[in-house]
């Protein structure tokens, strides 16, 4: 009886996972007309979304897991086009997950075509601004097995006749970070990383979804900003540069690892600068971080592999920053975007470009800008990208302990 029994477990959490696995199909008519390619290379168990589905969905759905699980889980964040900028609406995100045995189990409002995601499931729909937000219980891991804790989505547009899958991954839990290479980095329609804080007893997740983003045989339309930089969407990569000057001077101290938690603006220069307009955007970053306190932390990364001295770099950047009286922002440095030793390749930036601002908050990319000059508009601009994501869980602590 108990060898039955666990197979039976097995099975129910392996079907349950069927909206991972690739098909790995041709089936025509489900992408880009004319290839027999589908948006997404499939979505094996996707189509169960439909069973169920009710007529009307809102932005918001509450799961039976928010009143019955052992912890209550919010996700809250945005959807947006490709751009990773532009709110999108007509489009429904299915999600369904383990309860707190990590199983799918059931209950007798489970449709029977459904059996497999179990009774924690569920559709939102963004409003006219984006804005989503689903309400239900942190999953477990299945019993006797590796795979971290996860939730799955089916994402779903009106402009493709399939769905395509993301998974989503919780950055404090044991079993993904002893597994950081192998789940949580294909970044499908944006991170797939949750980063929890506490809000009383409920733990919250911001997490915004880019359609599109890393979805094979997904149309890729001109505003896909990917000139210089990573994607708005992706996680900003650690990496370790140089201290030249500022609070960390000195130490190679990584960005996003020390200082991710609010605002980061990470301003990297190449083979190509122009000290004049340099300055003028130290300055300017510099004043907003003394403005913003803790809520933003700025750096400059310099990255012109043209007569690279680390000792000439070193004093170079010394006497900017005593130039121009910098108090906040870090002046750093590496040999190259190129530099693998740094990891500094893993920004993926253009040597060539003037320059590229990455934004992000909580590690995760928000908003990017290449080649952009320093003049009083573009110093608005950026000021207000900070301003309008600025989280309203800024204050809540992170878990201690999963």
């Amino acid at each position: 009886m108990r060898k039955i029994g666990l197979i039976a477990i097995l099975f129910t959490f392996l079907s349950g996972c069927n909206g991972q696995v690739k098909s790995g199909s041709n089936t025509p008519d489900g992408g880009k007309p004319g290839t027999g390619k589908i948006v997404g290379d499939g979505c094996e168990g996707c189509e169960m979304m439909y069973a169920g589905m009710p007529n009307e969905i809102s932005s918001t759905h509450t799961s039976i897991g928010w009143a019955d699980g052992i912890q209550k889980l919010k996700i809250t964040g945005k959807v947006f086009q490709l751009d990773g900028k532009t709110p999108a609406r007509d489009v429904v995100i299915y999600y369904w997950h383990t309860d707190d045995k990590g199983l799918y189990s059931s209950n007798e409002q489970t449709p029977a075509a459904a059996k497999r995601h179990g009774k924690l499931r569920g559709w939102v729909k963004p409003d006219e601004h984006g804005n989503y937000t689903i309400q239900t219980s942190r999953p477990k891991a299945y019993p006797n097995a590796d795979i971290p804790e996860h939730i799955h989505l089916s994402i779903k547009e009106a402009n493709f006749e399939n769905e395509y899958y993301a998974d989503l991954y919780f950055d404090d839990d044991p079993l993904y970070l002893g597994q950081k290479k192998k789940y949580g980095k294909m970044d499908r329609a944006g991170t797939e990383l949750l980063r929890v804080v506490l809000d009383g007893k409920i733990q919250v997740a911001e997490h915004n979804i880019v359609l599109g983003l890393n979805i094979p045989n997904y149309p890729i339309g001109a505003n896909l900003n990917n000139q210089s930089g990573l994607n708005i969407g992706e996680d900003q990569p650690s990496f370790i540069p140089f201290h030249a000057f500022g609070p960390d001077k000195g130490t190679r101290t990584c960005p996003v690892c020390k200082y991710g938690r609010y605002h980061g603006i990470v301003y990297f220069v190449g083979d190509n600068p122009n000290w004049l307009e340099i300055k003028k955007w130290l300055k300017y970053l510099d004043d907003e971080s003394i403005s913003r306190e803790k809520y933003l932390k700025a750096y400059f990364v310099y990255g012109n592999s043209r007569n690279y001295s680390k000792q000439a770099r070193q004093a170079e950047l010394a006497q900017v920053g005593n130039e121009l009286g910098l108090q906040k922002i870090a002046l750093t440095y590496v040999p190259s975007f190129t530099d693998t030793e740094s990891e500094a390749n893993l920004n993926e930036i253009d040597p060539s470009a003037e320059n590229t601002f990455i934004i992000y908050r909580h590690r995760a990319i928000i908003d990017k800008y290449v080649n952009l000059k320093p003049t009083t508009e573009n110093f608005k601009t950026i000021s207000e990208s900070l301003d309008s994501t600025k989280s309203d869980y800024f204050e809540l602590p992170e878990p201690k302990h999963h």
